[in-house]
């Protein structure tokens, strides 16, 4: 039974969703003003692997990540290129999918924009109004804190012991309003007369951070659902700050069922910082490494631990992942120059085989632990390469059974993890698999010009999981 630890609890709880079969999903996504880091990497592939997971387990999984397309660091940044805030906010959001593509973080169902949802911003900041829990000022609208009592439970600190840090991290994380009542509350929404703003009955404005995130989910799923995940960074304040504001709205009835949240990422045991110049883009890292070898590096270290970035680490996953790949495609290699004819059948090799499923999924119901996970498969390489070399020196030792079901369980990982295992390099035989793709983007172009949309864009999501990113234009 799968078991997952839950921030909110701080400890470990059998799984089981809100309702039948259906979990809603949601995960914070980027703002979008400069390229993704391997940061975002690690948390966007842990939470992909997590769905996939999900997904194997039988239930039908609804994913959706937002993304922030109005800041005050997107807006900046429009101000010294000189160019509107949209087409800065389109540009990264463009090359944050295909740095997403390229890892195989390919699961989320939908990445709502803040600016598609100022409405339903200006409808929450009113009923919080209307409650009682937040008021205007000359300068915006505010969250007042010490109306609801349970701020603090996420994060299991208590505020009124915490005014320094408060001061330092000022919980709207925009600049200090002296008219608000109280340090600890945080802005629902910014007044502002400067561009780009939004209309609302208390002027033009932005919507602060915390208020995208809780108007989105309640649109997507109401004001309850399965799970909420990010990045430890974001516990506090984000995600207090979203617990106040939607238990707020629904007389505290919990807002998230499970929060899940990653670990940081270091770069050589440091934390990674612009100032320390070893801040590393997915797209610089990708110059040089596969994207597998990234995916299966972060994979193999449990979601919830810190994860240390190195070029030495990066040699092992890739020696990893060759190692597995090589081997699943001598066992079928080894599979086509068998006879099938022969019926032999080695028990030994099937109880080892069914040991190492029965450890791998034990270990991904144990809280998503793909490190351990990834340890048994990656030791059982050692099993089927003994076997494929002792039937070599004697032929009788065959076993088609444990070909198949082994291929099988392979099978089953590759649809978990996403690491390309059954995938040659594609330089091996470009001749025939330039052609047949060739074939495939002309008939999806027929496609598009017949309207036949779903049919075309099944194709395409088909060839991304290939790791090729296609681009209508």
């Amino acid at each position: 039974m799968l078991e997952i630890y839950n921030t909110m609890t701080r400890e470990k709880e059998l799984f089981k969703s809100r309702g039948n079969n259906r979990i809603n999903f949601f995960v914070c996504g980027p703002t979008v003003y400069e390229d993704a880091h391997i940061g975002h990497g690690r948390t966007y592939v842990a939470f992909d692997l997590i769905k996939r997971y999900l997904e194997y387990k039988g239930y039908a999984v609804f994913l959706i990540e937002n993304i922030t397309d109005v800041d005050d660091k997107i807006i900046q940044k429009s101000k010294e290129k000189e160019i509107d805030f949209k087409s800065i906010s389109n540009y990264y959001e463009k090359r944050f999918k295909e740095d997403m593509d390229l890892l195989n973080v390919n699961s989320v169902n939908a990445y709502p924009k803040t600016t598609d949802y100022i409405n339903e911003m200006l409808d929450q900041i009113q009923r919080l109004i209307d409650k009682g829990y937040a008021y205007e000022t000359s300068e915006g609208i505010y969250f007042e804190v010490s109306k609801f009592s349970d701020f603090g439970k996420l994060s299991n600190q208590d505020l009124n012991k915490q005014k320094s840090r408060l001061q330092n991290e000022n919980l709207e994380t925009h600049s200090f309003d002296s008219n608000k009542k109280n340090i600890k509350d945080f802005a629902l929404w910014k007044k502002t007369e400067e561009e780009p703003n939004f209309d609302s009955k208390w002027g033009k404005g932005r919507p602060a951070w915390h208020i995208e995130d809780t108007a989105i989910t309640e649109e997507f799923f109401g004001q309850q659902y399965d799970i909420h995940g990010g990045g430890l960074d974001l516990i506090f304040p984000h995600h207090e700050a979203e617990v106040a504001q939607m238990e707020a709205l629904s007389n505290k009835k919990p807002m998230v069922k499970y929060w899940m949240h990653t670990g940081f990422l270091n770069v050589n045991g440091v934390k990674m910082s612009k100032s320390l110049n070893n801040f590393i883009t997915i797209r610089d890292l990708l110059e040089k490494w596969d994207p597998m070898v990234f995916r299966l590096f972060v994979l193999s270290t449990h979601y919830r631990t810190r994860i240390d970035f190195s070029e030495k680490s990066l040699d092992q996953a890739e020696k990893n992942l060759k190692r597995l790949k090589n081997t699943i495609q001598k066992l079928i290699d080894f599979k086509k120059d068998l006879d099938i004819e022969d019926k032999l059948e080695n028990n030994e090799l099937l109880d080892k085989l069914y040991e190492v499923k029965n450890n791998f999924f034990k270990d991904m119901d144990d809280d998503i632990n793909t490190s351990k996970a990834l340890a048994d498969i990656l030791n059982f390489t050692k099993v089927i390469n003994g076997f494929i070399s002792e039937h070599e020196s004697n032929p009788n030792k065959n076993s088609l059974k444990f070909i198949n079901e082994t291929l099988a369980f392979y099978e089953d990982v590759e649809s978990i993890f996403k690491l390309n295992l059954f995938y040659q390099d594609l330089k091996e035989d470009k001749g025939d698999y330039d052609d047949l793709l060739k074939i495939l983007l002309e008939t999806r172009d027929k496609l598009r010009q017949e309207k036949n949309y779903e049919l075309s864009d099944y194709i395409r999501d088909k060839i991304n999981d290939l790791g090729i990113s296609i681009e209508d234009k």
